[in-house]
């Protein structure tokens, strides 16, 4: 029998596993339960403040729902959807880089007609989204699946106004032809608060952080072939990029947004990027 002890702690806790366990949940938890008995002693944690995280782990999931997850929240600001995302998505040179999903995709978005507009309530500064999904070799990509979102112009995405805009406002599936080409308009992205009435925003305020992402362009691109992508075109010129509240932005997706002569009706902004998406089993290289 393995007693627990200040010094022996986590072998004590891993030592109950049984030898049955799975080999990767084996794996898995035993790391967690050294690194997390290493932090409890690293920082010495006090009963109270023991007491303070349980409370806040709590407070966390009352205050998840169908449409707002604050513990993929807390991972954001913490860094830990951006890590995850870095040690899963290692591409080969010449691939666009993937970023976070976030929390405000919906299935069953409706495919529209390549050009359509996305933007359903009339608000916000028309924008022309354009490009090409391309191979390694830049060779165009027939039948990639384009799949579009943003917030609208006040910074919320539909899902959190449901009272208010339309169903999949700015919003839309792509299909791309022969040339690999996509384009459609929408609005310029403006910069927003993630959802800081919570327990993630009261955290953030503690730390004397803000709770601003950079405005930016939602795509999750998927064809036959070749390995799905999730990443963001973001604004050049944003204030918030070097200080986006979930460490999602990479230098390759800042993009310039092009302001036009809008007078013959046609969108006030153009927004071009290139999306180059490697082999389903390419590795990094």
């Amino acid at each position: 029998m393995t007693y627990l002890s200040e010094d022996g702690s986590h072998e004590a806790v891993n030592a109950r596993m049984s030898p049955q366990t799975p080999e990767r949940l084996k794996q898995v938890m035993e790391s967690l339960v050294h690194h997390l008995h290493d932090f409890i002693k690293d920082v010495r944690l006090t009963e109270a403040e023991w007491e303070t995280a349980i409370a806040f782990l709590t407070q966390t999931g009352h205050m998840c729902s169908d449409t707002r997850q604050e513990f993929i929240l807390l991972s954001d600001v913490l860094g830990v959807s951006m890590l995850v995302d870095a040690v899963n998505n290692r591409k080969p040179a010449g691939s666009t880089p993937s970023t976070v999903f976030g929390p405000f995709h919906v299935d069953g978005v409706p495919e529209r007609e390549m050009g359509a507009s996305i933007s359903l309530d009339g608000k916000g500064e028309p924008c022309l989204f354009e490009g090409r999904v391309l191979d390694l070799d830049g060779n165009p990509i027939e039948g990639a699946c384009v799949d579009v979102w943003s917030d609208n112009a006040d910074g919320f995405y539909d899902v959190q106004q449901p009272d208010i805009q339309p169903q999949h406002n700015n919003r839309g599936i792509f299909r791309t032809g022969p040339d690999g080409r996509y384009w459609f308009t929408g609005i310029k992205p403006v910069s927003y608060p993630i959802p800081d009435n919570g327990p993630v925003g009261k955290m953030l305020g503690h730390l004397g952080r803000h709770p601003y992402r950079p405005a930016h362009m939602h795509f999750l691109i998927t064809a036959p072939g070749y390995q799905r992508l999730i990443t963001h075109t973001f604004v050049a010129g944003d204030p918030y990029l070097e200080s986006d509240a979930v460490f999602a932005v990479k230098a390759p997706l800042i993009t310039r947004f092009q302001e036009r002569d809008a007078s013959d009706g046609s969108p006030k902004w153009k927004a071009a990027y290139d999306f180059v998406l490697p082999p389903e089993n390419s590795a990094e290289a």
